[in-house]
């Protein structure tokens, strides 16, 4: 292995900081190193990581290599008439909008943080608060150059096997070079945002259900520690980008900034017991009643109103040393009172979460291990420390299963394996294809051998 390709042990961990191990990180920074790493990541192999944002241990590989591709960072080719870019699987989100925004483009998925990389986003087959209209990013990826565990180089286009086991395959398929993507036309770096409270469940339910073909973006937080009549009281968030006149004349010169708060830095080190059900149930008491019941048309930064956490570098250190799980799964439609179940036992198990959020899913995607369906998909964070906690899950991913539903691999930190096909129907078509193209099982991650992936 070259010296500019040197490996390096290092603790290496998700972001939620829960189940650390320790491998060598390698970091290439061309197509021929990548090639080199892939071929000396030794008998215990090797998973790609971009900016280390998959929550738990999908982007780990315990005494293996990691592949850091953040080196492959470039922007190759951006047709701003066709809006389509050529990239590296490095480059972050952040990027992308830093680059394409002046230029009236946006990228058509994101998630709650930019700080993803191209490869991560397919690789997760990330989605945002616009599934119900734009689908999944890989929905949007044109085509892919991915190097296989035979160290050929492949162009890999929409429709095809390799690219729907790829798309959502969390990395285990080959190491992702370079992506074309197309892009969303946007005439503002601004949004048009209508608030509204919601007094519970059912009315969140129904005003999503209600409205949300007349928004390109919606999300709700929602409060799960109240309960009784307010249980699953929420604060739902919906817009679409600005258009240029909607803009006041002062704001017009600069129509297509792209402008990111930044705060300090959350502490290294913070008190366990932070997160207690009495602080996390007065921020929600306090978050709930300060939102409008209604509002409609504020203009937002992009950066509020997507990813209003990556202005608070390194928040996940909120949790404290123990970390934080984030639990994730979608029911599909008709299956509304499983999801009313389960709101209801967090809400009585008074888990401390102020991350918590609801959202409609559209069509399914065609990723083999793609995560959304059509329905409800419900996320939450919560400190991997509460008593009994893992327990609490298990039930929930039964209920889960049962109601024919999944869990996202992109932040399952604990899912036991014998649930996973029946969550996830083509699990077995993606189990031959990845035998088909590594059939050595080069690549490997702590996530692959929880699962049995």
């Amino acid at each position: 292995m070259s010296a500019s390709t040197a490996s390096v042990t290092t603790t290496v961990t998700g972001w939620g900081r829960t189940a650390p191990t320790a491998a060598r990180l390698i970091r290439p920074r061309t197509y021929e190193e990548a090639a080199a790493a892939v071929r000396e990541c030794g008998a215990r192999g090797g998973i790609p990581r971009g900016l280390g944002r998959a929550y738990g241990d999908a982007a780990q590989n315990a005494g293996g290599a990691v592949f850091d591709m953040t080196g492959l960072d470039r922007i190759h080719v951006i047709d701003a008439d066709d809006g389509t870019v050529l990239c590296g699987a490095g480059v972050s989100l952040h990027r992308l909008m830093e680059v394409l925004l002046p230029l009236g483009w946006f990228v058509p998925v994101t998630p709650g943080t930019r700080q993803v990389t191209v490869g991560g986003a397919i690789g997760a087959d990330i989605h945002g608060k616009n599934h119900h209209v734009s689908g999944s990013f890989s929905r949007h990826v044109l085509s892919f150059e991915l190097l296989t565990a035979d160290g050929e180089i492949r162009t890999v286009g929409r429709g095809t096997p390799l690219f729907d086991a790829t798309a959502g395959g969390m990395g285990l398929t080959g190491v992702i070079l370079t992506a074309t993507l197309g892009l969303l036309p946007v005439e503002t770096s601004l949004m048009s945002v209508d608030t509204e409270r919601a007094s519970d469940l059912d009315d969140l339910m129904a005003r999503l259900t209600g409205t949300d073909h007349h928004y390109r973006y919606s999300v709700a937080w929602i409060d799960l520690l109240a309960r009784g009549a307010a249980t699953g009281r929420a604060v739902l968030t919906r817009g679409d980008h600005a258009p240029f006149d909607a803009l006041p004349a002062r704001a017009r010169a600069r129509a297509l900034e792209f402008r990111t708060p930044r705060f300090p830095s959350a502490p290294a080190f913070l008190p366990e017991g932070l997160l207690s059900r009495t602080t996390v149930g007065l921020f929600n008491e306090l978050w709930y009643r300060r939102a409008p019941r209604t509002r409609t048309g504020e203009l937002q930064r992009i950066s509020t109103f997507f990813h209003p956490l990556d202005g608070v570098p390194h928040w996940n250190r909120v949790y404290g040393r123990g970390g934080f799980v984030q639990y994730q799964f979608v029911v599909g439609h008709g299956q509304e009172d499983t999801l009313r179940r389960i709101v209801r036992r967090i809400a009585e198990r008074r888990c401390p979460s102020f991350l918590a959020v609801l959202k409609r899913f559209g069509p399914a995607d065609p990723g083999w291990l793609s995560f959304p369906l059509p329905g409800w998909t419900l996320a939450l964070d919560i400190p991997a420390a509460l008593p009994g906690l893992g327990r609490f899950l298990d039930r929930l991913d039964e209920e889960v299963a049962a109601a024919g539903g999944r869990v996202y691999l992109a932040k399952d930190s604990r899912l036991r394996p014998e649930l996973l096909a029946a969550m996830y129907p083509r699990l077995d078509d993606f189990r031959a294809l990845r035998a088909e193209v590594d059939p050595r099982g080069v690549f490997v991650s702590d996530l692959s051998r929880r699962l049995d992936l």
